[in-house]
């Protein structure tokens, strides 16, 4: 559907640009204000924490794009029904009022938008607040200071209240700062990364939750925590010579882990970067990097009716969504909004945009198990050994599968019964020859050195697999040893292409190529264990970048009970660049596999499998 209300055409070049866009993305959202209430009612499905508190994450996940304009200098329009809304939803005594907070509660997590609000724009929202209503919103937003909440990335929400408190003259507690600080110091990994929380996963939760919240703190907090600010920022800086590596020259950033729904809030990091003055690349890069970023998310068809976020990656999408996210989740992006806090001649906006840095073609990140790769009008990530332990909805399928990419995205789980329902993209799935497939999930075993990604998995008690990953110029190798004892089906996949138009399907004993005008995507096998080339089409929504049915080039085999050696070479990307000949060679000698491509060449060891 195209939206009335937003200018798609907008580009996205100038302070004013963004200002235009936030306002057209807030004035969408302006019809389904409720009079005399502190929630925005967007549509008729909800998440796990019911329908009151989803309409009141909407409209405070609105001001993220509200406080920006304020500490800019601008009102935007309805301003008058945020503050009413503020006001009802923190009086005990209306009707409306957001209600005292649990355990764990959504509404802990919202309070951090009223904190960034009381730092940088308390002067223009309290001025229409008289000292009653000034206390209710201290009073309601104080109960995030000792409630139990998640061990992860929630630990910066009521710090962030607690530096609104400071700015606006509202007491504030010191010892809350420092219990929340300290439970997260406990899983900070080095060089810049955190995990999000202990044993959880290192998606982007680290960029547009840690590090986006330390650098808002680093910089309105220096004046009172200037160690602590010192070292917020100098881990921002190690952090971002790693995450630049996850953006694409045309402004797209890898899809991966959970919470995708929250869509350019990917780039979110780089906007507090901005906000906060770290100078670890020119301005005009980091410029480049959110407004490339914003406009490749303008050309995809994210909205629906009228301009409203819809559920979804680059469009509609409820099947892949959390269980909570809500209707108005996705306005979480609008933290990307924050350069709108600085004033024209500041030097974000003032440099010319840049593009990005001559960057090495393959970057490995050891903290997180992964490799980024360059290739051309392709960046795609290698990866292992990370799982979501909350089991959200397709868990593996966001964090498990062996690749992930700007320009083929990922498909996600329909079913176990049957291939084309499972997932198989980039991934090696196993049947016990009944049509019910499994995948990697938790792994035993996670190393990365040498510019390869070990990991060791079982998908049943007896049968182990070690595999390696690694990438050989724009080529994914992948070397599976694997030890079962029960016959099995095994497909393994490559990157998916959309079904629209039907690529055409080249399929021998040992490769499947699919190929189209534009795209090829092409497996083959280089094992002595021959796999014979497939091709499988998974449903429609599968895929999150493209609503048609994907196509998955395939191997598909049998193996008996034993031990076995399958090796992979997997490419995709222009298929005028695609190259046959420029495949590598597997050669194995004396527990040795040596992967070769021209003068390139990697060794893999293989280990016995207890």
């Amino acid at each position: 559907m195209q939206p009335e209300n937003i200018t798609l055409s907008n580009p996205l070049k100038s302070r004013s640009d963004l200002h235009k866009l936030v306002n057209e993305l807030l004035s969408a959202v302006s019809p389904f204000f409720k009079k005399d209430a502190s929630r925005v009612d967007l549509a008729n499905f909800t998440a796990h924490y019911g329908q009151q508190v989803a309409n009141m994450e909407t409209f405070s996940r609105l001001l993220w794009g509200v406080t920006p304009l304020l500490a800019g200098g601008h009102e935007p329009e309805q301003f008058s029904f945020y503050i009413q809304a503020i006001k009802n939803g923190t009086n005990p005594a209306h009707a409306d009022y957001w209600g005292e907070v649990a355990p764990c509660d959504q509404r802990i997590v919202e309070m951090a938008a009223y904190g960034l609000l009381l730092a940088v724009a308390h002067q223009p929202l309290l001025a229409h607040f008289n000292e009653q209503e000034k206390q209710n919103l201290w009073q309601w937003l104080k109960q995030s200071e000792n409630q139990d909440i998640p061990d992860n990335n929630w630990h910066f929400f009521p710090i962030l209240v607690q530096v609104g408190f400071h700015h606006c003259g509202m007491p504030n507690n010191a010892d809350a700062l420092e219990k929340h600080f300290a439970a997260m110091e406990a899983y900070y990994l080095g060089d810049g990364w955190y995990s999000d929380g202990p044993g959880r996963p290192r998606d982007y939760y680290i960029s547009m939750g840690f590090h986006f919240y330390g650098l808002i703190y680093a910089k309105l907090m220096a004046d009172v925590d200037p160690q602590r600010c010192n070292k917020l920022r100098q881990r921002a800086t190690q952090f971002a010579a790693d995450f630049i590596h996850f953006f694409a020259d045309d402004g797209a950033a890898i899809p991966f882990g959970r919470s995708l729904t929250y869509r350019f809030a990917q780039a979110a990091f780089w906007s507090a970067a901005a906000f906060a003055g770290l100078e670890v690349y020119e301005p005009g890069v980091v410029k480049g990097i959110v407004l490339r970023h914003l406009r490749w998310w303008l050309q995809q068809p994210l909205f629906d009716r009228d301009g409203v976020l819809s559920v979804g990656y680059s469009y509609p999408n409820l099947i892949m969504a959390e269980d909570y996210n809500a209707p108005g989740s996705p306005y979480w992006g609008l933290k990307t909004m924050l350069v709108l806090a600085l004033g024209e001649q500041d030097a974000f906006w003032q440099a010319p945009e840049l593009p990005l840095p001559r960057r090495e073609m393959e970057h490995c990140i050891p903290h997180a198990s992964q490799i980024l790769v360059h290739q051309h009008n392709h960046l795609w990530m290698l990866t292992s050994g990370q799982l979501e332990l909350n089991n959200f909805v397709n868990t593996e399928a966001k964090y498990c599968k062996f690749a992930y990419s700007t320009r083929y995205g990922f498909t996600i789980e329909r079913g176990r019964y049957g291939l084309n329902h499972a997932a198989p993209d980039s991934m090696l799935l196993l049947s016990e020859k009944d049509g019910y497939w499994r995948g990697r999930r938790d792994c035993q075993q996670v190393n990365t050195a040498d510019g390869m990604i070990f990991s060791r998995w079982q998908p049943w008690f007896d049968v182990t697999i070690d595999m390696w990953l690694l990438a050989l110029g724009d080529w994914q190798l992948r070397v599976h040893n694997l030890k079962t004892a029960r016959e099995l089906d095994i497909a393994e996949g490559g990157f998916s292409l959309p079904n629209r138009p039907l690529p055409q399907a080249q399929i021998q004993l040992t490769s499947c190529l699919l190929t189209t005008a534009t795209d090829t995507s092409v497996i083959y096998c280089l094992s002595p264990q021959q796999r014979q080339g497939e091709q499988v089409l998974t449903p429609p929504n599968s895929n999150l970048l493209f609503a048609e049915r994907a196509a998955v080039p395939l191997l598909r085999g049998e193996l008996n009970a034993g031990t076995h050696l399958l090796i992979s070479a997997i490419w995709a990307g222009d298929t005028h660049k695609f190259d046959v000949h420029a495949c590598p060679q597997a050669i194995i000698s004396d527990g040795v596999v040596r992967l070769v491509m021209g003068r390139h060449e990697k060794h893999v060891i293989l280990e016995s499998i207890q």
